[in-house]
């Protein structure tokens, strides 16, 4: 297992990758790495590499900013894989739409890598996780009145896996959910048991 310093720089700005470190009791500090992903294209690597790159090319960004001089930066990134092609977040209502009505039925991998580097000697360990997630019939209009509200914003797929299951979607999940959802936390807390001390 690596040993890993604290504290623990977060290379992100999501809400729910937060809550989900503070979940598991591990604290982190909050730092948005000033990259838009959204340009970068995957070319002829594979998905779970190119997740990999991001999340390491996030993690380095903010490592560059010399915020801080001890600790570790943990980055990280989620696409959806449906018939081959990658799904980030949605930039408009309709691409969410159409996101959310081409993984109807239909079982789709959803892909986090992730990314630890020690600011004090840039030790670097990165991986990725994938899950499959099954999401059966929803009506037009219930997808309409989703879409209304605005929550497939700033989300993979155009959507949240916690918040779909509570409110009432069809959805199955092989694999971690936790990963579906931003960060996979079975894999990380072994990572970062030695910051908090904790199992």
């Amino acid at each position: 297992m690596c040993a890993w310093n604290a504290p623990l720089i977060l290379a992100s700005g999501s809400p729910r990758r937060g809550e989900l470190l503070a979940e598991a009791g591990i604290e982190a500090i909050p730092c948005p790495p000033i990259i838009d992903d959204g340009v970068y294209t995957c070319g002829s690597m594979d998905v779970k590499t190119w997740v990999r790159t991001l999340a390491v090319l996030k993690a380095q960004h903010i490592l560059q900013r010399n915020i801080a001089f001890s600790g570790t930066i943990l980055a990280a990134d989620t696409v959806c894989v449906v018939d081959g092609g990658i799904f980030g977040q949605p930039a408009n209502v309709h691409e969410a739409k159409k996101m959310i009505q081409q993984v109807l039925n239909r079982a789709h991998d959803v892909c986090t890598g992730w990314c630890l580097l020690s600011i004090e000697d840039t030790r670097l360990h990165c991986a990725c996780e994938v899950a499959t997630v099954t999401i059966g019939a929803i009506a037009e209009q219930e997808i309409d009145a989703y879409i209304a509200t605005g929550n497939w914003r700033g989300k993979a797929g155009a959507y949240n896996l916690s918040e779909r299951v509570s409110a009432g979607w069809p959805i199955t999940c092989d694999g971690d959910p936790t990963s579906v959802m931003g960060l996979p936390m079975q894999r990380l807390q072994k990572e970062l048991h030695d910051i908090q001390g904790k199992a």
